[in-house]
């Protein structure tokens, strides 16, 4: 889908756009129906900083006072986790504005895996990227939500809760994936596939 920024002013600022954004270019793909399975993707970009300022827009500014400023080592501690908890809070809202719009599809679900988690001067740390044997569990420990349809089925639900206590890895990623749509695959590992149980 060809997607113009200049068509959504209120979310896109000409170098990013809120995330936001994605609910109605969802809601373009869904509507148009399919005689296929679907997989889509939504690459969010979350609460990436240095400016974590920019990636919600003012009224979820519900963390106060926050920092509005890229220099992140210059903000007082509290206003930097404010800004930082902004852009939780204002994910959490996108997440629930797409499983609203899945919920009315059968067969639906959604995966959402952060890439990397973010250092906010935790041991003078800052940001993300530090080698995986050495980064602080800030820049590693991310979070994972899986929402589906079937959660209407009582047995799924429990299942799947019964493994949210259980430690994963982006090495699960591909192989859940695999599982979930159903695609057959020579590389696919049931021992890597989280969601293996409840699902069979």
């Amino acid at each position: 889908m060809d997607f113009n920024p200049s068509r959504v002013p209120k979310l896109c600022d000409g170098d990013y756009c809120y995330d936001e954004v994605l609910i109605d270019l969802l809601r373009e793909t869904l509507s148009r129906p399919s005689k296929e399975h679907r997989v889509i993707v939504l690459h969010m970009i979350g609460s990436h900083g240095p400016t974590y300022y920019r990636r919600y827009p003012e009224k979820f500014a519900k963390f106060v006072p926050d920092c509005p400023r890229s220099d992140i080592q210059n903000c007082e501690e509290a206003e930097l986790t404010n800004t930082y908890d902004n852009t939780i809070a204002y994910t959490d809202y996108v997440l629930g504005q797409i499983i609203e719009q899945l919920s009315t599809i059968p067969n639906s679900s959604m995966l959402y895996l952060s890439d990397h988690g973010e250092s906010l001067g935790e041991k003078g740390l800052y940001l993300h990227g530090f080698p995986y044997n050495l980064a602080p569990v800030e820049q590693t420990h991310v979070p994972m939500v899986y929402w589906a349809s079937k959660f209407s089925q009582p047995e799924y639900s429990d299942c799947v809760r019964s493994l949210s206590s259980h430690p994963y890895s982006h090495d699960n990623l591909f192989d859940t994936l695999l599982g979930l749509t159903n695609v057959q695959s020579s590389t696919y590992q049931p021992t890597q596939d989280i969601l293996r149980k409840c699902e069979s």
